[in-house]
């Protein structure tokens, strides 16, 4: 197999062209087979197998930076720059990450794991390699809706300043097809455009209407006008791009002399290029072809049977409580409106969507936008609810300080993903939200212990007049059944649910939020600890800590986010004020990027199954108990 043989881009430029649409098959059925043990995104990857070969055998890479927005299409690229052999480890606990990584590799030359952030990395890529005086190109590959995304546009608005700026722009368009005739016409007029004649004739024509200017200028409107009736190129044009395509990106005689003319036009100093490449998501597999939703991120599967769809009886995740929720509530109030930032499936809106197609909104990836676009919905009296990944809310907070907490609207905010995710690593985990969110004035902060908890605190958290955020973690919980009715929890209130039978001085408090409840039971029981369900981080149940004060020692605290700042701090905070000094143990996720993994090995190695939790615990306080038992047992002796 040509495949086994390459072990870099080195290798990969000693083929002749005529042998690369074979290795293109070679490593279409390579990624299949590999994500189909492993599990990962498939339908992106299979769609970048020609760009993937294509951008390695032209450019210069690691020397010429190429920057893949929204990594998880850029297991091609992995395969061909020396990790081939252990792509068998993708997603696993010390094995490959499903994003590019500059720790992974030198070909690796930015991390990425949100989106539309490629050109703005590429462009100071670009600027630095001027400042350096090196020639050498910085190519960013956008796709997967990233150009929705403001930053996408925010960079091409400063890139296209710099008329000699060695930049160039990929837009991976795998959401259009282009029939044969189409893709002849356009491998045609983009080869004429990007072409020596082409260029060498603009820059005649420009040296001879420098001399009359009024010509020139129609001359230069002339030619955008042309070249927009046979392209869509003006809105490129007008951020100073030069616009080439579309191009179809699975023919690789159309795709690397069109990367051969770009990159030369870059490295000749004539400005930022602008190529527009349509692929099929799941090209190659008739299966993910037909379905690229459902190959999306698939877990292991069987090629030849394909992802078998889950059944109606399997257990509840978090996210289908949710989308069950606002599709009830929905029902029940008319003006709930359901907003997600392009993650309608991930987020559970699909049945919303269905049902209430005049009530939802799916702004594309543009957070920003979402929180003020709801924000403006709650100006007008409607009751938005914002379905958004707590990674990707980091992405809008200053939008959500400033348009939503400041002028004290109602936005609920439904956070999926919370805590640790397993196999998508540092970047989606929701670690943070806890405390960036309570730090916030007139925010309210919500933690579900498990599944019915979390419909009941989503319904608490809609009627609030205040904005309010509900976390809430991947997959699914223990299992408990959500009432079919729309419930509310008292808002700020606690509950007790197991109580230490241990003698005075030598008992201990645990104080659990969200999920890490039941890990906490099981390990309270061993310890003979008593264990609160906080279910509030903000408004806190100061009560319930200051009733637990009277007869117990020794405070834990619980949580599935940073400890910074988090819960316990909380917790910290509010013993401190009320004049209450008790020692307190807080145990949550370390001071650092949790890595890709397993989701139970991960909350394990961080200290936060049952077993841990006693651990920690037993490690914190045996010293202060045994000593507070020896005293106790002199004192009986007197």
């Amino acid at each position: 197999m040509t495949l086994n043989s390459i072990h870099s881009p080195v290798d990969l430029k000693k083929l002749p062209r005529e042998q690369l649409p074979a290795l293109a098959d070679e490593l279409r059925q390579f990624v299949l087979d590999s994500v189909s043990k492993t599990g990962g995104h498939l339908s992106s990857n299979l769609g970048t197998v020609e760009l993937s070969i294509a951008l390695h055998y032209v450019f210069n890479t690691p020397h010429d930076r190429v920057v893949w927005d929204v990594g998880h299409q850029s297991y091609p690229h992995k395969i061909l720059t020396g990790r081939r052999e252990r792509m068998n480890t993708l997603r696993q606990y010390e094995g490959l990450s499903g994003f590019p990584r500059r720790s992974e590799s030198e070909y690796d030359a930015f991390g990425t794991g949100h989106s539309s952030t490629s050109i703005s990395a590429a462009m100071g890529m670009a600027r630095a390699f001027q400042t350096k005086g090196e020639k050498h190109v910085a190519v960013a590959v956008i796709g997967d809706s990233a150009m929705t995304g403001g930053m996408a546009f925010e960079a091409m608005n400063n890139a296209g300043v710099y008329d000699d700026l060695p930049l160039i722009v990929i837009l991976n368009d795998n959401d259009m097809s282009i029939s044969p005739a189409v893709g002849a016409l356009n491998r045609h007029l983009a080869r004429l455009l990007s072409g020596n004649i082409y260029s060498a004739t603009k820059k005649g024509i420009d040296s001879v209407l420098s001399i009359a200017p009024p010509l020139r200028e129609f001359a230069k409107r002339l030619e955008d006008h042309a070249k927009g009736m046979v392209s869509p190129s003006t809105i490129f044009q007008e951020f100073g791009f030069n616009y080439f395509g579309p191009i179809d990106g699975h023919d690789l005689d159309a795709l690397i002399p069109m990367l051969q003319n770009v990159r030369r036009l870059a490295l000749e100093g004539r400005g930022p290029q602008f190529l527009h490449v349509v692929t099929r998501k799941g090209q190659g597999y008739e299966l993910a072809e037909a379905d690229p939703v459902l190959y999306h991120g698939p877990s292991k599967f069987n090629p030849e049977e394909g992802v078998k769809k889950s059944s109606a009886a399997s257990q509840k995740t978090f996210t289908q409580v949710f989308g069950e929720w606002l599709c009830d509530m929905a029902h029940a109030d008319p003006l709930l409106i359901g907003i997600t930032p392009a993650m309608r499936e991930g987020s559970g809106l699909v049945e919303f969507e269905q049902n209430f197609p005049k009530r939802y909104y799916d702004v594309g990836i543009a957070e920003q936008h979402a929180v003020t676009f709801a924000a403006g919905m709650a100006c007008e009296g409607m009751k938005p609810v914002v379905a958004i990944y707590s990674t990707f809310l980091q992405r809008a907070y200053d939008q959500l300080i400033h348009d939503v907490a400041i002028q004290d609207l109602p936005v609920l905010f439904a956070l999926d993903r919370a805590g640790l995710v397993g196999a998508d690593g540092a970047t989606h985990a929701g670690a943070y939200d806890i405390p960036f969110l309570r730090c916030i004035p007139n925010m309210l902060v919500m933690t579900p212990a498990d599944e019915a908890e979390c419909r009941d605190l989503l319904t608490t958290a809609f009627h609030q007049p205040h904005p309010s955020a509900v976390r809430y973690p991947r997959g699914a919980g223990i299992g408990t059944n959500p009432s079919k009715e729309l419930r509310t929890i008292p808002l700020g209130k606690g509950e007790l649910r197991r109580k230490s039978n241990a003698p005075l001085g030598q008992r201990v408090a645990i104080l659990a939020f969200g999920t890490l409840l039941y890990p906490a039971l099981e390990a309270a029981e061993r310890l003979d600890a008593s264990v609160a369900n906080m279910r509030f981080v903000k408004p806190l149940d100061v009560e319930l800590l200051k009733s637990l004060a009277q007869d117990h020692d020794y405070f834990v605290t619980i949580e599935d986010g940073v400890i910074q700042g988090g819960a316990g701090s909380a917790c910290l905070e509010a013993l401190s004020a009320m004049g209450i000094n008790k020692p307190l143990l807080q145990l949550g996720l370390p001071d650092v990027f949790v890595e890709h993994g397993d989701y139970k090995l991960l909350m394990s190695k961080c200290g936060l199954d049952s077993e841990g939790i006693a651990k920690a615990i037993a490690e914190r306080f045996s010293k202060e108990i045994s000593t507070k038992s020896a005293a106790n047992a002199a004192i009986a002796g007197k």
